[in-house]
């Protein structure tokens, strides 16, 4: 449908005041809010992070489109809390103990978002314990970990083997990233998945949410 396409077509651009009205024409033409939500917003931001990845836009463009991704969804988000359309599932996000670096973290959140997850952003410097706390508390399918010191990465097996320990890992999975982390280190740890760009982190997130649900 050609509003979809422009509302795609307007997130991609940035266009954070072109994007809500174009979502609100979209619903008296009596498209659904789940339809405007992934034919529309999702689709574009799956464009953004594909350019993104390629290096065609760079983190402020992301941004942008993260910004037009919230006006459109916050048009949505009534209409889809009163369908009772659900999200793709909960992720909890943080960069580990230690360590106070967070703009790979921030954009992966971001790209997450524009994905349909739900995301709980713990912040930086987050221990183990409160990793895991807080993916029983929302019932989050997986916790992602960013670290981009290699002094901070052995806090990512402390998850790995505290969610072994509470029996939880077959029902919470485990994806890590940042510089000094790589695949080998994600099989050494018994983590589930290693994103080395957010394209990748969101891709792996998706999988690991749907073998869980």
């Amino acid at each position: 449908m050609k509003i979809l396409k422009q509302i795609a077509q307007c997130l991609e651009s940035g266009d954070d005041a072109g994007v809500p009205p174009l979502v609100r024409q979209a619903l008296t033409e009596g498209i659904v809010p789940k339809t405007i939500l992934d034919d529309g917003l999702i689709a574009g931001m799956n464009t953004v992070g594909e350019k993104f990845r390629v290096h065609e836009i760079f983190l402020p463009d992301v941004l942008l489109a993260a910004k037009a991704m919230y006006a459109g969804m916050d048009v949505l988000k009534p209409l889809l809390l009163s369908a009772g359309v659900s999200s793709r599932g909960r992720v909890v996000i943080g960069s580990v103990q230690g360590d106070l670096h967070d703009i790979g973290k921030n954009l992966v959140g971001i790209m997450l978002k524009g994905a349909g997850f739900e995301v709980i952003d713990l912040g930086n410097d987050v221990t183990a314990e409160k990793f895991v706390a807080a993916a029983k508390n929302n019932d989050a399918c997986v916790i992602g970990m960013s670290a981009l010191l290699t002094t901070t990465m052995p806090v990512m097996k402390e998850v790995v083997d505290l969610l072994k320990k509470e029996s939880l890992s077959g029902t919470i999975k485990t994806i890590i990233g940042g510089a000094p982390v790589s695949q080998n280190y994600a099989g050494e740890i018994g983590a589930d998945a290693y994103g080395y760009d957010c394209a990748q982190a969101v891709a792996g997130v998706k999988k690991l949410a749907a073998a869980v649900q």
